[in-house]
């Protein structure tokens, strides 16, 4: 109601400034550049993609709510520090507002969504790419909106003076806030997006860092916003020189930034999937098919060519609920998933009991597209005291046998949850059709420690009983793993 009533009312303000028709004008010409920047910033969150309510969230706030706030605000904070703190002539009024107030306004009206979404919607906040996303989003938000406005009044400024064609102010101010610096609204936010991304990731019991990293990032953003602000009134060689020598640099930098923390992602996902690869609730290919983006299109297209919509449908769902098993378990890992763990790594589990029928097989035929390579080893979270990972011999396709004695979490003994902790069942190994066995390496199965270390396993997926790793650790991360 209030992003509504915030929305209506900045809606009357800009069209009060440029009228009907320069608000008509500046609508068309704002929108361009917003589908591209909102396909990027969709692009960098494919792994886990975001519910669409927190998007629209983002990006209502940053278009009604921060616009209003910055458009009130502004003025009045400007006007108090020219009569307050600084006595110049009312030239200089306009680069002092843009370059001190408009920043610090701005800044903190726009973090306020990504701090909303950081504190009521946490589950869906893991890290930097979703901080990013977040910030992003918002921050394209506010751009629309702020364009509007100045493409409008430049509209107007024409209208007046009788400008037409390439040489009017709306021409030039189209060329320089949609041409070549759509980015600049967003990449200022997601420093702080960076910084609440950073605060997720820590753990719960470091409340400080929780507290300061954030706001760090978020007086970084008001430097960087000033600093491309005051260049406007350095001249045309100022700008372009802020312009290449500030702004090109730092995009590309958070260009990198999240393309690499988008891979970190996925190397999570190839990590911590084995854990439910060695008790049975998803089979050998399946870690490598969820970590990589292109096994995840060829296992959704395969469904529906095969099986319709509804089986692609199907395989969509397998794989978010995959992927998020893989972050809940990693945040556990690192120690900020919180008390409800279990609760919901279960409810996980189960969403993915209910597809394994059809994605299994699309998963396991998209396996094939990547590049085979042994799994990176991660020590477990959760495992009860006195058990250790090892490695079994490699499964060379779906051979079904006894389940691991000691298995967690509980492997599914025909009904998803029916199983315990530390209780065996029958290994339920759903195949999936040939030519597509297991891979080349090994799987993880938890075996009974004892007080010299890790014993010889009682049992392995298919049945055989392999001898206990030369290298095995006693209860400790693997010498040179991460």
């Amino acid at each position: 109601m209030l992003l509504s009533l915030s929305g209506l009312v900045i809606l009357a303000l800009v069209r009060e400034q440029t009228g009907t028709k320069g608000f008509l004008v500046g609508l068309g010409l704002a929108i361009l550049p917003v589908p591209l920047l909102v396909a990027a910033f969709r692009w960098a969150d494919g792994v886990e993609p975001k519910p669409w309510r927190n998007l629209l969230f983002a990006f209502a706030w940053g278009s009604c709510a921060a616009t209003l706030v910055a458009l009130l605000a502004n003025s009045l904070a400007t006007d108090w520090l020219m009569t307050t703190v600084v006595e110049s002539s009312s030239a200089d009024r306009d680069t002092w507002g843009a370059t001190l107030v408009a920043p610090v306004v701005e800044e903190t009206a726009k973090a306020a969504a990504v701090l909303l979404l950081f504190l009521y919607r946490r589950r869906d906040f893991n890290g930097v790419v979703d901080g990013v996303v977040i910030a992003g989003i918002t921050a394209t938000g506010f751009a629309f909106t702020e364009n509007i406005l100045y493409l409008g009044n430049a509209f107007v400024s024409d209208q007046e003076f009788g400008y037409s064609g390439l040489q009017s102010t709306t021409a030039a101010t189209f060329f320089i806030r949609a041409v070549m610096s759509p980015f600049a609204h967003p990449l200022f936010t997601a420093v702080t997006g960076i910084g609440f991304g950073i605060a997720a990731a820590r753990p719960l019991r470091q409340r400080t860092r929780r507290v300061l990293i954030p706001i760090a990032g978020l007086l970084l953003s008001m430097v960087l916003h000033g600093a491309w602000n005051g260049s406007a009134s350095m001249g045309g060689y100022g700008f372009l020189a802020v312009y290449g020598l500030c702004m090109v640099p730092l995009f590309a930098l958070l260009t990198w930034f999240t393309i690499w923390s988008r891979g970190k992602e996925l190397r999570t996902i190839r990590a911590q999937l084995p854990a439910y690869q060695a008790t049975g609730w998803i089979t050998p290919p399946e870690p490598v098919a969820l970590s990589s983006m292109r096994a995840r299109a060829i296992a959704r297209d395969l469904a529906r060519r095969t099986r319709g919509p509804a089986a692609a449908q199907a395989v969509a769902d397998y794989i978010a609920s995959a992927t998020s098993l893989a972050f809940l378990r990693h945040r556990a890992y690192r120690g900020t998933a919180g008390p409800d763990f279990p609760a919901r790594e279960q409810a996980l589990l189960d969403r993915l009991w209910q597809h394994r029928d059809v994605a299994q097989p699309a998963l396991a035929h998209a396996a094939l597209a990547v590049p085979t390579a042994p799994p990176p080893r991660q020590w477990p979270y959760g495992l009860p005291p006195g058990y250790a990972y090892l490695p079994a011999t490699p499964l060379h396709g779906p051979m079904p046998g006894p389940a691991p004695a000691y298995a967690w979490p509980p492997p599914p003994n025909g009904q998803p949850g029916s199983g315990g902790p530390g209780l065996p069942g029958p290994w339920q190994q759903h195949p999936y059709p040939p030519p597509y066995g297991g891979p080349p390496w090994g799987t993880w199965t938890y075996e009974p420690q004892g007080p010299h270390g890790p014993q010889r396993p009682h049992g392995a997926p298919n049945g055989s009983a392999p001898a206990a790793h030369p290298n095995a650790w006693n209860g400790q991360q693997p010498p040179g793993q991460s």
